[in-house]
């Protein structure tokens, strides 16, 4: 099952396979006094055929892609867009838990949504869901950890004093979220 999507070459342009929906709008910072959703509502997309595997509901690999398409939605809220890439810096993966619990079938619409569980001077823990939009069932979590990184030292480092007070302000409004029930669960098998 693929779920990648078409290769575009823009002149002057970096050519690289996979582009999220929002690659090459700038970012639209939050600005302090502007209200903050808790939880975050970023995106909302529908299931395309692509998505579909042969089980005739979304591909597991696609959780993780449209999970990682609301990740670039909140980068861009706090400030991380292909410019501040190019300067040299960019959150990076380093850990996922994807807990799918129901299924999503082609065309339905889904609702995510984004808590910031916890963030420090470099890292971020964040929360994700996703709902059908039309029965409310809870379809999927996914679990991440995120690092900031010196991309020209190869090493994570501190978020610059603007990012981290946008990411502050996104965690003193989520403080009052309930702890998510998939949150902080490790894998394995559980022998009685």
């Amino acid at each position: 099952m693929v779920c990648e999507r078409v290769e575009r070459t823009v002149a002057g342009e970096q050519s690289h396979g996979l582009r999220t929906p929002l690659e090459g709008v700038p970012a639209a910072p939050w600005r302090a006094g502007d209200p903050i959703e808790a939880p975050l509502r970023l995106i909302s997309p529908t299931v395309t055929a692509e998505w579909v595997d042969y089980n005739g509901h979304m591909s597991e690999s696609c959780y993780l892609l449209v999970f990682g398409d609301q990740s670039d939605a909140f980068f861009r809220l706090i400030g991380i867009d292909e410019a501040y890439r190019a300067a040299g810096h960019s959150l990076f993966t380093v850990q996922t838990m994807i807990f799918n619990l129901a299924e999503a079938h082609l065309n339905d619409r889904l609702n995510l949504s984004l808590q910031l569980l916890d963030a420090d001077e470099k890292r971020l823990h964040i929360f994700h869901t996703m709902h059908n939009a039309q029965t409310g069932d809870l379809l999927a979590t996914a679990e991440q950890m995120l690092v900031h990184v010196d991309m020209n030292a190869g090493r994570s480092a501190p978020m610059p004093a603007d990012l981290q007070e946008r990411v502050s302000a996104i965690l003193a409004a989520h403080s009052g979220l309930a702890k998510p029930a998939q949150a902080g669960r490790s894998i394995g098998i559980r022998r009685g």
